[in-house]
Formats: structure tokens, C-alpha cells, sequence
């Protein structure tokens, strides 16, 4: 029997009269004693005008509301912080564990007996799951879907790889003023997430790979109206689970769903912030994810997703191929079918129910992959001891084993003074290397991972280089990049020892990361560093919580006090 209004009374020292004071204040809204009767749907409002990729959240809001009421429920709306990735300052990341406190918060105070959290740019997702795990009411989750393609002089446009890829041209010189402001109107046609692989698309995928949300969920364009129908059938789910008080996440939430997230996000090109999310959401559960599981699975599936930026398609495109339950069904037995679902089937039933589509060529299969291995390897090594990601079918295969000379800037700020100028000292074979990006260094962990190529090489034709942080990089991004480097410079880590001219060697292959550097060396310049102090932008408010408590990359960048018990 659902609690509806009843669920989690104000406390006033009478439980009687708090359901009486309750039920007066919100008859004020116009609602009658048979509405107020019903099981309550809770559903996020994550609308703002600073979020185009949520600019669809009202009429998905709509359809979800009509879904709850068609099944007898009764829907509460409620606003919760929204994160929109290019207007966050001083990155998304810094905020993603703001929104998962007040939206878990906002879930455990308000009555609701199941709830429907709508969200789609790159942090809202994870923050919403996370939220959902550690509140562990039911749930089901909308993602806001992909905006549509766009074109510019007969090609074919996505935000936002091809930004990246036509603004190197800019700073190339090939592209000119008129030009990339007439591709600046043309890369985002519509309101919705990245319509390539980014991390937005990447998070919605893993979200319907651990059955939290409806299949086909993740790939539906935001402005078709399949979404919206969608959002309705949505509605009705949460309805019915409302009713029953189930299936919460720690019921569809196993080691076998979470390694069906993993292998799925080797599959589609995913982004390596995906990982990052994965690992929090895991912690929130008893469950964990090891690296050294992923990185093997990562040798074992294959990229079948052809899909920018890994390949060449977008995300309309691997809709109308079948979606995640195609891409599950190509997949085969490297999925575990029999992992459940909120709807209450199986993975098996849903990718019986696939769509198979002739001609497409969206989604491969496993004896004609994109690549022959996954989207992401994680290194070790003297510069990274606890790991770094590298997303090596976006990089470029000549340089994935590499071996070049240090070019280092010391902050970000360091690094946009500095690279563009012409005196650098800088060749096609260095290595171009970042520090203090990490999450406290930066703050925030920012995607400034992916380093722009120098403008003096950029116009001798240079598109690709070896890259090196502890920061973050955005799915959209292509290039050799390695990331997350763990532990971060600003803790002490060993890239705050790199200096100008050391050389590093690169090997994906043998999956390592080397500062080719004698260890007495190292041990003079460890010696050598400043202590580290509170920085000045950590000594108040929610800044002074980020800075004291935050994780490092390999533990999902949460906060140490949230993970689950024994963790």
C-alpha cells in the first residue's frame, strides 16, 4: 500500500495533526481529497533558461504528469538544481555533487512514493542517479534525448565534436571569421544533448543498460515526439511502481547490471567521463567498479557504435538502428540478459524485442566492429600509481605508442597564456602536459584535458598530439589524450614533478604512462615541493565542503562522507 501524503510527516510532536496541517496548506493549490488520496509520483524539474540541452523538460514534464494520472497516481512536481555544462562556472563537475545532495534531499524530505527524475547534460544524470541510489525510493529516469543533427555546406554538423573540429580549423587558419560564426548558428539546431557520443549520451545509454529507464530511452532525438510519448509510458511506470513500492535501484542494481553499464560503455565510443560517474554511482551501492576489470573488458568488446567521435554516424542515427537493445543483442554474450529491468522484464525480453533494421550501419556487429577493441584503456605507471584513462578510439593510432619531450604549464590559466605563443618552445613530437586540473587543483576537475594544439603547429597542418592532466575531457573530444591522472598534482601527486624536457613514453598497448626519470631524481624534486595549503577559494561554504572532502578520479570524485557504508 503506497503512504502517499502521509509519507514522512513534518515533525510537530502530533503526527495526526501534521498530516491535518499537511493536507489544509496544499488544498490551497486546488487539489481535492481524492487527488490527495492517491500514491504520489514525485518528478524533478531540472528546467532552466540557462540549459538549452533541458529546453524540452516542460513538455516531457507534461507527458509524465498525464502517464501518472492515466494510472491512477498523482503527480507533485519539484524544482531541483540543473547543471548546464557550458554555463557552469568553474565547471559542471564542481556542482555534480551539489545537485546530487539536494535532489537526494529533496526525494527524502518531500512525500513521494516513487519518483521520476528527468535530466540529460552531462552532470544531471549522474548527479540524479547517485541521488536515487543513496535515497533508494523507486525511480525512473527520462533522459532529455539528443538534439538533432545540423548542416552546414552539405555536411553534416554535431555539437560538439565537430565545434572542436572546425574551431582547430579556425585556429588553423583555414576556417575564416564569417565562416565559423555561420557554423556557430548551425551546430546546435535544436534544444536537447549532444547528438554525438559526448557525455550526456554516453550517461543515458548506461542509464537504460542498468534498467533504470524505459528501452530505446536513451537515443530518442529530445524534439520527436516518440520522447514524449515516451515520458507518458514513463509516467505510467512510476505509477504502477508507486503502487507496489518497487523495484528501488538496490533491487536492479547488481554487479552483473553494473558490468553491463561497463561493457556497454566500451561498446559505444563512450566517454571517459562515464567512468568517472560509473564509479560514484557504484559507490553509492555496495558495489564497486575496478579498473583493472574494466580496462580487461575494454580487450575483450569490441566499438560497434559508429558514432562521432569514434566514428562517424550520430545519435538520430543509432535511434533509427535499433538503440541500446540493438546494440545488446550485437553484443551477444557479453551481456548478462538476465539482469532485470523497472519494468519488470529482463534485458533478455528486451533485446528479444530489438528492432532489426536492414542496411543499417550504425551499429556493427561483433565480426565487423569499428574497433577491435573498446573505447578505453587505463594506464599505469610512475606518473599515474593509481591509474589514468586514455580514450583510444578516439586517438590516433600512430600515436599510441609514443615516446616525447615534456612541454609543461602549470595551471590552466598557465596554459592559455602560454600555448598560442609563438617563442614556445615546442615541436608535432612533444608531449603537452597539464597540472593542477585535477578536482581540487583546478577546482572542479574541468574538461580542459583536451589541450588545444599549439597555433604554430595547428597551421603547419598538426591535428593531433600527445596530451597529458589529471584533468577531464569532454566525450565530444578526439585526440590523444590521457586523462585523470590519479593521484592529481595538487595532492602531490607525481605530475607535479614533471619538468620541461623530461621525457615520457606512452604505450597503450602495454597499458603504461612513464616519466623517464630516475627515481633518486624523482625523490630530490619530491623533497623540493611546497607543502600544500587550503587554497583561498576553499575557506568558506559549499568551496570549503568540495575542497576538504572530494575523491580523487579513481573513486568517482564523490565525497568521501557519501559513499555507502564500508566504503
Amino acid at each position: 500500500m503506497a503512504d502517499g501524503l502521509r509519507k514522512g510527516l513534518t515533525s510537530y510532536g502530533d503526527a495526526g495533526f501534521s498530516l491535518f496541517l499537511r493536507k489544509a496548506f496544499i488544498k490551497a493549490m486546488g487539489y481535492s481529497d481524492d487527488a490527495l488520496n492517491r500514491p504520489i509520483v514525485g518528478i524533478t524539474n531540472t528546467y532552466s533558461d540557462y540549459n538549452p540541452c533541458h529546453g524540452n523538460v516542460p513538455q516531457i514534464i507534461e507527458a509524465v504528469k498525464r502517464g501518472v494520472m492515466l494510472s491512477g497516481a498523482m503527480p507533485f512536481v519539484f524544482p531541483t538544481i540543473s547543471i548546464a555544462e557550458s554555463f557552469a562556472h568553474p565547471t559542471s563537475m564542481y556542482l555534480r555533487n551539489l545537485m546530487a545532495m539536494d535532489t537526494e534531499e529533496m526525494i527524502r524530505a518531500q512525500p513521494m512514493d516513487a519518483v521520476i527524475v528527468i535530466g540529460g547534460c552531462d552532470k544531471t544524470l549522474p548527479a540524479q542517479l547517485m541521488a536515487a541510489i543513496s535515497a533508494d525510493l523507486p525511480t525512473v529516469v527520462i533522459p532529455v534525448g539528443p538534439m538533432v543533427v545540423g548542416h552546414h555546406k552539405g555536411e553534416v554538423l554535431g555539437a560538439c565534436t565537430d565545434c572542436r573540429r572546425l574551431w582547430g580549423k579556425y585556429r588553423a587558419g583555414e576556417i575564416d571569421d564569417v565562416e565559423i560564426e555561420a557554423v556557430n548558428g548551425r551546430l546546435a539546431p535544436s534544444v536537447g544533448t549532444c547528438m554525438v557520443m559526448g557525455t550526456a549520451s554516453t550517461m543515458a545509454c548506461i542509464t537504460e543498460a542498468l534498467g533504470l529507464s524505459l528501452p530505446m530511452s536513451a537515443t530518442i532525438p529530445a524534439p520527436h515526439a516518440e520522447r514524449f510519448r515516451f515520458a507518458e509510458t514513463s509516467g505510467r511506470v512510476a505509477a504502477e511502481m508507486a503502487k507496489t513500492k518497487g523495484p528501488k535501484p538496490s533491487e536492479i542494481l547488481t554487479p552483473s547490471s553494473f558490468r553491463n553499464a561497463q561493457v556497454v560503455m566500451q561498446a559505444i565510443g563512450g566517454s571517459t567521463n562515464g567512468l568517472i560517474h560509473l564509479t560514484a554511482i557504484a559507490n553509492r551501492s555496495p558495489h564497486k567498479i575496478d579498473l583493472e576489470a574494466f580496462d580487461k573488458l575494454g580487450r575483450e568488446v569490441p566499438v560497434l557504435v559508429d558514432l562521432k567521435p569514434s566514428g562517424e554516424h550520430y545519435m538520430e542515427h543509432f535511434h533509427h538502428a535499433g538503440g541500446v537493445p540493438k546494440l545488446m543483442a550485437q553484443l551477444g554474450d557479453l551481456i548478462d540478459l538476465d539482469a532485470r529491468t523497472i519494468t519488470g522484464q529482463t534485458l533478455r525480453e528486451v533485446v528479444a524485442g530489438a528492432e532489426d533494421v536492414p542496411g543499417q550501419d550504425a551499429i556493427r556487429s561483433k565480426a565487423n566492429p569499428i574497433k577491435s577493441e573498446g573505447a578505453m584503456a587505463i594506464l599505469h605507471g610512475n606518473l599515474a600509481p593509481r591509474g589514468a584513462v586514455i580514450k583510444q578510439s578516439a586517438a590516433s593510432p600512430k600515436l599510441l605508442q609514443h615516446t616525447g619531450r615534456a612541454v609543461v604549464f602549470e595551471s590552466v590559466e598557465d596554459m592559455t597564456l602560454r600555448v598560442d605563443d609563438p617563442a614556445l618552445d615546442v615541436t608535432a613530437d612533444d608531449v603537452l602536459v597539464l597540472r593542477n586540473a585535477g578536482p581540487k587543483g583546478a577546482p572542479g576537475m574541468p574538461e580542459a584535458g583536451y589541450l588545444p594544439i599549439p597555433k604554430k603547429l595547428a597551421r603547419t597542418g598538426v591535428k593531433d598530439m600527445v596530451r597529458i592532466s589529471d584533468a577531464r575531457m569532454s566525450g565530444t573530444a578526439f585526440g590523444t589524450i590521457v586523462l585523470h591522472i590519479t593521484p592529481e598534482s595538487a595532492v602531490g601527486g607525481p605530475l607535479g614533478l614533471v619538468r620541461n624536457g623530461d621525457m615520457i613514453r606512452l604505450d597503450v598497448a602495454k597499458r603504461s604512462i612513464d616519466l623517464l626519470v630516475d627515481e633518486a631524481e624523482l625523490q630530490k624534486r619530491r623533497e623540493a615541493l611546497e607543502p600544500a595549503k587550503t587554497p583561498d577559494w576553499a575557506k568558506r561554504g559549499y568551496a570549503h565542503l568540495f575542497n576538504e572532502t572530494i575523491l580523487q578520479a579513481d573513486e568517482g570524485c564523490d565525497f568521501d562522507f557519501m559513499r555507502a557504508k564500508g566504503k
